[in-house]
C-alpha cells in the first residue's frame, strides 16, 4: 500500500478515525513540522515485524561464540563489522559499539555488560545461525565473561597488533581453555602504523601454544579480512551438543527488568523447544509461568514462533518480581521436570562498601532501584546495614573498584538515585580462640566485612587477609620501578617471564587491601600507561591486622573505624586526622582528633576553638589583669568541653569517607 500523507494538524480523534478507515498495522509519524503527518501501513510480510521460523536452523548449522580480549583491543568494533557483513544492521558511519547500549559504556568507552546478538550467514550454500556474545575486557567484569562462555562452544581471542598480549588476554585465554572451548586467535588493528603482527603471532605461539598459521590478521575498523573470521567460526567451532526431541531445558544466563513487561530473561536452550503459551517452571523458585513471547536478539528483540535446542534468545513470561529470574536458573516445561543445569559459580566479592541514601526518605526508592540493578548485575552482593551517622543502608560487595564506580554511575543514570558510598574495605577472617565466641558464632573461623565486627586480639589466635595472584605485563624498561612499587605494597614475587625481547610478564602475590584503591593508577603512571594488570583470587594468608579507631575528644566514631595492617597504621591514622581537621567545623571549645589502636594514641590533630578577644579592652596597665582575663576564659572553655558534644555533620562524613584523596 502507498504511504498516505495527511497535511495539516491531526487531533487524536482524527488519528483514530484514520485508523478505523485504514485498518492496517502501522504508525503515524510526524514529517518535519508538527502540522504534517503520515500514516505508514506495514504489510504483513514486512521484514523485522514478521515472526521468524527458527526451524530453518537445525542444531548442526548453529554456532555459539564469544569475543574475548584485553580492554580496548577492538572486541566491540569487530562485533559491529560482523553485524554489518551479515546484513544484521545497516552499514552507516554511526555504527560505533552498537552492542554497548548502556550510557555508562558510551561515556567511558568500555564494555561493562556482555551483550548477545544472533546473525544469519550463508556459507557455501548453507544458512547458518551464529549467536555472538560481546564481552567486557576489564578484570572487574570477568564474571560476565565466565557466564558468557557457559552459553558458547568457541571463542574469538582478539589481540592488538600494536600492543600485543596483555594481562587480561592471558586471563581470558585460560578461562576459555579451562572451559574446553575452540579458540580462534585474531590479530586486530593491522592498519596501524606501528602494528607488528609477526611479533604478536610469536607471542601467541609461545604463551598459548597456538601455531602462527592459525592466526587471522584483520582490521576491524576498516573491515579488512573480517569475512575470513566468519568462515573460521563455521569451520572450527563445533555445533552445540543437544537435541530438539529432549524435554525442554533452558539456562537463564542474563536478565533485565522492563517496567511494562516485567523480567526479560536471556536463555540458552540445551534441549527441547519453547513457544508462546507453554507452561514453564523455574527450578530455583518452583513457580509456574505462561510464556508470553520468545525471540532472538538481532541485536534488538525480534519475536519468533519458537526457539529450538541449541539456540540463544530471550523469553518474557510475566515474571513481575525481580527476585524471580535468578541468573543460572533452569527453566523446564510443567509436568516434565529435568535435572537442573549446574548454573554459575556465585561471584566472590573482592571489595565491600557501605551504601546509604543521601536522604533517608529515599530509602524505599533506593531499595527498589538496587533490586532491579542487581537483577541485571548479579555479581553484586547486598546485605542490610545501618549506621548512627548515615542511617539505614546496605553493605555491598563488588568485584573491584571500577565495578563499584560503574554500579554507582548506573544507579544515578538509570534510576536517578544519588547515594553516599563509604570507603571500600576487603573481607578479612579471624580464627577464634575464645570458647565463648566460638559458641556465639557457631564456628571457629569468621569473616569480617565491617570494622565494627572486628574481634579483640585476646580472643583470636590469628587474623587472615585476602590475597590475589597479580599478573603484570610491561615493557622491560619499566621493570625496576614496578618491582619497587610491588615491594612497597607488601607483594611477594612468584614468577618473571620474558614474552619476547621487549615485554615481560611478572607474577606477584598481593594482599588485596594493598591493590584495591590506587595500585592500578600508580602502575599506569609509572609505566607511562603501557603496563597492564590482572588478578585472580589466591585465598587467605595470616597477617598482623589491627583495628584503628578515630576519637573526637576521647569518644570513638564508629563509622570512621578501619582495619589495616600494623605497618601502615601510623601513616593512615595521620592522614585521617588531617582530613577530619579540615572537614569538621570549629566549635567554641577545642576538639582533639586522635587515631588510636586500643588504648594507644598514634596520631593527633587539634582543632582550635573559636574565642572572643577578651583582652581587647585592656589598653596597657598591669600584665596580671591581662592574665586573669585569659585564665577565666580558659576555664570556661574547659567546662564547655566537658559538657559539649562533638557531632560530626553529615557532609563532613562524606568528605572524609570519599576514597579520592584531594591532596
Amino acid at each position: 500500500a502507498a504511504v498516505l500523507r495527511v497535511e495539516g494538524g491531526l487531533s487524536r480523534q482524527a488519528m483514530s478515525s484514520w485508523r478505523s478507515r485504514f485498518p492496517l498495522r502501522g504508525c503515524v509519524r510526524p514529517l518535519g513540522s508538527r502540522r504534517t503527518c503520515r500514516w505508514e501501513p506495514r504489510p504483513a510480510a514486512c521484514k523485522g515485524h514478521e515472526k521468524l521460523d527458527m526451524l530453518m536452523y537445525p542444531v548442526e548449522s548453529i554456532r555459539n561464540f564469544s569475543i574475548i580480549a584485553h580492554v580496548d583491543h577492538g572486541k566491540s568494533t569487530l562485533a559491529d563489522r560482523l553485524l554489518e557483513i551479515t546484513g544484521t544492521i545497516a552499514k552507516t558511519d554511526r555504527n560505533k559499539q552498537v552492542l554497548d547500549k548502556l550510557q555508562v559504556e558510551r561515556e567511558r568507552g568500555i564494555t561493562v555488560k556482555a551483550q548477545s546478538a544472533s546473525i544469519f550467514y550463508n556459507h557455501e550454500g548453507v544458512n547458518y545461525l551464529l549467536n555472538l556474545i560481546d564481552t567486557p575486557g576489564h578484570v572487574d567484569f570477568s564474571y560476565e565473561v565466565s557466564r558468557s562462555l557457559s552459553a558458547c562452544q568457541g571463542v574469538i581471542l582478539v589481540v592488538d597488533a600494536n600492543e600485543g598480549i596483555q594481562a587480561q588476554t592471558v586471563a581470558n585465554f585460560y578461562l576459555a581453555f579451562e572451559a574446553q572451548l575452540a579458540i580462534i586467535p585474531v590479530i586486530n588493528k593491522i592498519d596501524l602504523k606501528n602494528a607488528d603482527p609477526e611479533r604478536v603471532e610469536k607471542q601467541i605461539e609461545k604463551l598459548f601454544d597456538i601455531p602462527t598459521e592459525e592466526c587471522v590478521r584483520i582490521s576491524a575498523k576498516q573491515g579488512t579480512n573480517v569475512e575470513k573470521v566468519l568462515q573460521k567460526v563455521i569451520e572450527k567451532i563445533p555445533p552445540p551438543q543437544c537435541n530438539t526431541a529432549d524435554p525442554l531445558k533452558a539456562l537463564v544466563f542474563d536478565s533485565t527488568f522492563d517496567h511494562y513487561r516485567g523480567v526479560i530473561a536471556n536463555i540458552a536452550l540445551f534441549g527441547g523447544e519453547i513457544e508462546k503459551g507453554h507452561k514453564i517452571v523455574s527450578a530455583h523458585t518452583k513457580k509456574r509461568y505462561e510464556v508470553n513471547e520468545v525471540g532472538i536478539l538481532t541485536p534488538n528483540e525480534q519475536p519468533t514462533h519458537k526457539l529450538y535446542a541449541g539456540q540463544v534468545g530471550y523469553l518474557i513470561a510475566g515474571m513481575k518480581e525481580v527476585t524471580e529470574a535468578q541468573i543460572g536458573d533452569t527453566l523446564f516445561l510443567y509436568k516434565q521436570p529435568v535435572e537442573p543445569l549446574p548454573g554459575f559459580k556465585s561471584a566472590k566479592p573482592m571489595v565491600f562498601a557501605g551504601m546509604y541514601p543521601v536522604d533517608q526518605t529515599e530509602y524505599n526508592n533506593l531499595k527498589s532501584a538496587l533490586e532491579r540493578l542487581t537483577l541485571n548485575d548479579s555479581s553484586v552482593t547486598v546485605h542490610r546495614d545501618s549506621s548512627l551517622a548515615l542511617g539505614a543502608g546496605w553493605r555491598l560487595g563488588f568485584l573491584g573498584l571500577l565495578h563499584m564506580e560503574v554500579f554507582n554511575q548506573r544507579l544515578e543514570q538509570e534510576y536517578n538515585m544519588s547515594v553516599i558510598l563509604t570507603a571500600p574495605t576487603v573481607p578479612y577472617k579471624a580464627i577464634l580462640s575464645s570458647a565463648k565466641l566460638i559458641k556465639e558464632y557457631g564456628k571457629a573461623e569468621i569473616t569480617i566485612i565491617n570494622p565494627a565486627q572486628f574481634p579483640d586480639k585476646l580472643s583470636v589466635s590469628e587474623y587472615l587477609e585476602p590475597t590475589v595472584l597479580g599478573t603484570i605485563v610491561t615493557p622491560h624498561e619499566y621493570i625496576g620501578k614496578i618491582i619497587a612499587l610491588c615491594q612497597d605494597r607488601r607483594a611477594v614475587q612468584k614468577d618473571m617471564l620474558y614474552i619476547d625481547e621487549r615485554r615481560v610478564m611478572l607474577k606477584y602475590l598481593f594482599p588485596l587491601n594493598e591493590i584495591v584503591v590506587d595500585f592500578y593508577d600508580a602502575l599506569k603512571s609509572l609505566s607511562s600507561g603501557y603496563a597492564s594488570f590482572d588478578y585472580e583470587d589466591a585465598g587467605y594468608q595470616a597477617a598482623d591486622l589491627i583495628k584503628m579507631d578515630i576519637l573526637l575528644n576521647g569518644n570513638p566514631v564508629e563509622e570512621l573505624s578501619t582495619i589495616i595492617h600494623n605497618d601502615k597504621a601510623y601513616a593512615t591514622g595521620k592522614f585521617l586526622c588531617e582530613r577530619l581537621k579540615d572537614a569538621i567545623p570549629r566549635q567554641l571549645f577545642e576538639i582533639a582528633i586522635q587515631a588510636a589502636i586500643g588504648k594507644k594514641i598514634i596520631a593527633r590533630e587539634t582543632l582550635k576553638a573559636y574565642r572572643k578577644n577578651v583582652v581587647a579592652k585592656c589598653y596597657g596597665g598591669d600584665i596580671t589583669r591581662r592574665m586573669k582575663l585569659l585564665k577565666r576564659q580558659a576555664e570556661g572553655k574547659k567546662l564547655m568541653r566537658k559538657i559539649g558534644n562533638v557531632e560530626v555533620p553529615r557532609d563532613a562524613f562524606i568528605r572524609v569517607l570519599k576514597r579520592q584523596t584531594d591532596k
